[in-house]
């Protein structure tokens, strides 16, 4: 095949797979593969299943809400930190209008 550099052969519970690939992202299709495999087994073994499609299915859903999760989890914390970094600027605003406020007045009574 002259495009055998495009593809990359993965194994999801004992079968195997050819996909298109970018030579640069081999690695990581690898690791993903293997969390997805790790996943599917953990399902497989859990449920007693030898249903390929509904293993495939059940661990696309459990890793769809773990990502969504962790999506949410880091809105959460993005948030929290907008929230702190206004509280900041607005006690920074409220610390320049008392000192302005004390030159104008040290200003004035000289």
């Amino acid at each position: 095949m002259p495009n055998e550099a495009n593809f990359l052969d993965i194994n999801l519970l004992g079968k195997e797979y050819r996909v298109a690939c970018p030579a640069d992202q081999r690695t990581a299709l690898l690791q993903a593969a293997h969390y997805v495999d790790g996943k599917m087994r953990d399902i497989a073994e859990k449920t007693k299943s030898n249903l390929s499609e509904r293993i495939a299915v059940m661990a696309a859903l459990n890793i769809a809400h773990e990502h969504l999760g962790l999506n949410q989890e880091a809105l959460g914390q993005h948030q929290k930190i907008e929230s702190e970094i206004r509280l900041d600027i607005d006690e920074l605003r409220g610390r320049i209008i008392h000192m302005e406020a004390e030159l104008d007045a040290v200003l004035k009574s000289e």
